[in-house]
């Protein structure tokens, strides 16, 4: 690998890691583990990790807060330049809101066999609108699964 590639590996993997953070805030709270960050520049500009139970509300989830902050952040709703990481596989929701902040590049985790639209349930990012976000998946999935199953374990175990 050159060194090229493998600095840019090293920052994708940093990047998650920030999210893995993220989510794992999200745990302590007892919400569903998904953290996300959103890159300019190779800048972390936004920060954000799943609220729905703690808010009660359901569009609460890590993506949509993100994507508001990098907006705020940027001065702008299109963020034709962002790259956001997250630790799970965007739901309907989540992508079609990247896909209509122009999100440039979305790299996530874990696979979401149930909600997922890149892998999961539908392809949603394979559908031909008026703009196409980069779609990469699997990157630190093993960490980031696990944080979901513990999760979910925990709270059977508790019920």
């Amino acid at each position: 690998m050159s060194k090229m590639s493998c600095d840019k590996k090293m920052n994708h993997e940093y990047f998650m890691k920030e999210a893995l953070k993220e989510a794992k805030k999200a745990y302590l709270k007892n919400e569903t583990p998904i953290g996300a960050v959103a890159v300019f520049e190779d800048k972390i500009i936004a920060r954000a990790h799943n609220l729905r139970e703690s808010k009660q509300d359901s569009t609460m989830h890590a993506e949509l807060q993100l994507i508001k902050k990098a907006c705020a952040k940027l001065g702008t709703w299109r963020l034709e330049d962002v790259t956001i990481y997250v630790t799970l596989e965007p739901c309907v929701m989540c992508a079609g809101a990247m896909i209509q902040a122009r999100v440039k590049k979305v790299i996530y985790g874990a696979k979401n066999d149930r909600f997922g639209v890149h892998q999961g349930a539908i392809r949603l990012f394979d559908v031909d609108f008026n703009h196409k976000v980069e779609v990469e998946g699997g990157l630190l999935e093993e960490e980031c699964s696990h944080l979901l199953s513990s999760f979910f374990k925990q709270l059977r175990n508790n019920s």
